[in-house]
């Protein structure tokens, strides 16, 4: 009997045959890396041509359609995976963690609540405690997987709020960062409702670092004005030049002041998996929270960040909805035990991001990444300072860790 033209099905040897094809392609990509050019960028008019068409209404064939997207698609991007790629922040993927997203999105895993994912769920947080032991964080502490860093430091800042003011405050609250703070910050006050000047930039020092002492000054200024200083968004690793603040320095004004210490380890905390990093971050373990990109350091693909809080339960404080407003969930819910990630995060619906870090650590092992964070640090040649007064630089290693 004719199959059905509505159902969104490929045979089972057409489904491997293609499976195979994408892997064999992938492999090759790889192969030839080192020959191909660093950047491909087409120009609009190409690209419209190439691309732009009415809504298909008809099938393909499928191997067509791959072959169409390497030619048409892949032709005009950046190769970020290069060896000679040193642009940018991110460090090249790996494959293990490619084909952990395969999985993930073959087996369409829901990873927000224990009665949909629950060995997603525990995967997740075990390998979030993987990352709480090497940041030295105690075993209250707990955290989840995100998008990005901005969603990371977003949710952050909301942590903070939620646990530090009440709503008739936010109109005089203030959160504190130097000129090296991301870009994402401002945009998080922005999505939060803060106003701009609800953000104090502090100039930072020669090393790109900010000065405890400035920030003191502007926290005593502020109170004295009325105003209700709640949160310091602190630097572990800049994007502008790695430069880490002084996170011992200003945990202890912000014990004294009683505000909320988030680290932007965006880009720098991966370095906890080996000793130098660990010790260059020291201070970090004294943080409310902090932010970490696998999709940097850990060589993932895009997209996988985390947020680490030392309380685990200000993020759910922060983002947990009770039954009464959202009937749709309660039977979702489960009992005491059950850890629904929906309730530690601004994401309801969340993919499996944990996958590919558990999988990755699980083949390669901690020591690989480790030496390969050791290898970008030297030829980063950073300082205790993090490598201040030098130009954002990435490394050509780990293509041998891919594999």
């Amino acid at each position: 009997m004719k199959k059905p033209s509505y159902l969104l099905e490929l045979t089972p040897e057409e489904a491997r045959t293609l499976g195979h094809a994408i892997v064999d392609k992938l492999l090759e990509y790889q192969s030839q890396l080192p020959e191909l050019p660093v950047v491909r960028m087409d120009t609009p008019e190409r690209l419209r041509a190439a691309l732009w068409e009415p809504l298909p209404r008809q099938p393909s064939d499928p191997f067509a359609v791959v072959e169409r997207i390497r030619k048409q698609i892949l032709c005009s991007t950046n190769h970020e995976i290069h060896p000679r790629f040193f642009a940018f922040i991110p460090g090249p993927s790996n494959f293990v963690g490619a084909l952990a997203d395969f999985l993930r999105a073959g087996y369409n895993f829901f990873a927000g609540s224990w009665l949909e994912g629950s060995g997603p769920a525990m995967t997740e947080m075990v390998t979030l405690d993987w990352i709480r032991q090497l940041a030295g964080y105690p075993p209250t502490a707990g955290g989840v997987f995100l998008s990005g860093g901005s969603l990371a430091n977003l949710s952050a800042i909301v942590a903070a709020r939620d646990n530090l003011l009440v709503s008739e405050q936010y109109p005089k609250a203030m959160v504190y960062g130097s000129d090296q703070t991301h870009s994402s910050i401002a945009r998080a006050m922005r999505i939060l409702g803060f106003q701009k000047h609800q953000f104090r930039r502090i100039a930072s020092d020669d090393a790109f670092r900010l000065p405890p002492e400035a920030l003191r000054a502007a926290l005593k200024e502020d109170r004295a004005a009325g105003l209700i200083p709640f949160c310091l968004m602190a630097n572990a690793g800049t994007t502008n030049t790695g430069a880490i603040d002084a996170l011992d320095a200003l945990a202890d004004i912000c014990a004294e002041e009683r505000i909320w210490l988030h680290a932007d380890g965006a880009y720098g905390a991966t370095a906890l998996f080996s000793t130098k990093g660990r010790e260059l971050l020291r201070g970090i373990e004294r943080a409310d929270s902090f932010s970490l990109d696998p999709h940097k350091w850990l060589f993932q693909p895009f997209d996988c960040a985390l947020l680490m809080v030392r309380e685990r339960r200000t993020l759910r404080h922060a983002f947990h909805v009770r039954e009464d407003e959202a009937e749709y969930l309660q039977d979702a819910r489960g009992g005491e035990e059950a850890v629904n990630l929906w309730d530690y995060s601004p994401e309801l619906t969340r993919p499996f991001r944990a996958l590919k870090v558990w999988m990755s650590l699980q083949v390669f092992g901690a020591e690989a990444f480790a030496a390969a964070s050791n290898e970008r640090l030297n030829l980063q040649n950073w300082q205790n300072d993090g490598f201040a007064k030098r130009p954002c630089g990435r490394s050509r290693l780990l293509r041998k860790w891919q594999w």
